[in-house]
């Protein structure tokens, strides 16, 4: 029995066949298989260690057949009944998402939903409790490729297993997820925006150098042509519009009027936002020491970090909860406190300030792992760096090394935001 009393009230089903039930039925959920935020760094030889366990598991899971296909076309959801919710309850079953014990009715109760929960958050996925196509997508991924995965993220995890620092950040691009660590536990976590598929963020291991506070942004010659001229094509008004100035090779400021926008006469020119809260890098820019171009910064647009997809910078890395992440960062300079630094974004002026002594960053590429507490955790392998693709019949097939690419991007390509 779970944890509470359980509710007894069988509802009626459709009349013709197995539909919708009449109405929401919730039972009490197993409250043991609830995920619960790790505080087990990512980079740690606990979690090399459970992703060894994770990789024995998933085998025995290959070898006894893996797991059958839920039904797509429908989104399934609490008072869902019928062959789907059967088919559900199976799939949850094998990976441990619920319990074999909860019952095997074809109704989508409580029980299947915080089975639902538990299944997205091991996939990076918004816990909403429903069986939408894309969590269906994630569950049909076959059982062979889960564990490919698993096999080709130990060789990534193992050179990151020693000798990282007492304190370092740790960015997963394909979580887009970034932590920090110190003394091998993870003291803040903030989601992120990354690169986008044609915009990659780098793999790299490098040091945060300094903190600018209300940072001007300097448009990158790529975003200049990429999006900046079809943008004043579109819009004469759009570079008044985002406060964004005009400059010369001798810095003197020009009007918009005088530059050719139909021509690529516009990368002749230096494009600066001024500092605001609106700026395209918000209210604080980390620089990190790399020939990539490539930053940490906050956003103006907070809406992405509730997002699945969270593919959308040009290479650098948009922050959640930027204050803390930099409140952590500059934990050892004397006088800077959370206090002094939402003073120093408050007074809008420009401010430089740099991390004594310089913190340790790894931006790093894992989409699969284990965690100390038994979770297994999957990405999408959004940048095909696997080296294997799902193929149409299900079985993996190995892409070719030239899109394995465990590399950075061309500098061009990746240098800031939007």
């Amino acid at each position: 029995m779970a944890l509470g009393a359980l509710v007894c009230a069988a509802p009626a089903l459709a009349a013709e066949g197995w539909g919708q039930a009449e109405w929401a039925q919730r039972y009490d959920s197993d409250t043991r298989l609830t995920v619960s935020r790790s505080t087990t760094p990512l980079l740690s030889p606990r979690t090399l260690a459970a992703t060894e366990q994770a990789i024995e598991k998933y085998r025995a899971i290959v070898a006894n057949g893996g797991w059958s296909k839920v039904p797509t076309g429908a989104t399934l959801k609490i008072g869902s009944s019928g062959p789907a919710v059967l088919a559900l309850r199976k799939r949850l079953i094998v990976t441990g998402d619920l319990d074999s014990a909860a019952s095997s009715s074809g109704v989508y109760d409580s029980y299947v939903e915080a089975g639902v929960k538990r299944f997205q958050a091991r996939h990076g996925l918004i816990e909403t409790g429903v069986a939408s196509p894309q969590t269906i997508d994630a569950m049909n991924v076959p059982a062979d490729y889960r564990l490919r995965q698993l096999e080709t993220n130990i060789v990534r995890l193992r050179s990151f297993s020693n000798n990282l620092g007492d304190r370092f950040v740790e960015a997963n691009i394909p979580a887009a997820m970034v932590d920090t660590v110190e003394n091998d536990t993870v003291a803040t976590r903030h989601a992120a925006g990354v690169g986008k598929i044609d915009r990659q963020s780098p793999v790299m291991q490098t040091r945060a150098l300094d903190i600018d506070f209300n940072p001007y942004w300097t448009v990158p010659a790529s975003i200049i042509r990429k999006d900046l001229i079809p943008k004043m094509q579109a819009d004469p008004n759009y570079l008044k519009d985002n406060h964004i100035r005009i400059f010369d090779k001798n810095n003197n400021e020009v009007p918009s009027s005088s530059i050719n926008w139909n021509s690529l006469e516009a990368t002749n020119y230096r494009f600066r936002e001024d500092p605001s809260t609106e700026n395209s890098l918000g209210v604080v820019r980390i620089n990190i020491n790399n020939p990539y171009g490539v930053y940490m910064h906050d956003t103006p647009a907070k809406g992405v970090f509730g997002d699945d997809f969270r593919f959308v910078s040009s290479g650098c890395m948009r922050m959640q909860n930027v204050r803390d992440y930099v409140a952590w960062l500059l934990k050892n300079n004397p006088g800077w406190d959370r206090d002094r630094i939402d003073q120093a974004i408050a007074s809008g002026e420009r401010l430089d300030v740099k991390i004594e002594p310089p913190v340790n960053v790894y931006w790093v590429y894992i989409t699969a792992w284990g965690t100390p507490e038994g979770v297994v955790q999957f990405r999408e392998d959004i940048y095909k760096r696997d080296g294997f693709s799902t193929a149409a019949g299900g079985a993996p097939t190995v892409q070719p090394v030239a899109q394995q690419a465990g590399r950075g991007i061309p500098a061009d390509a990746a240098p800031d935001e939007q």
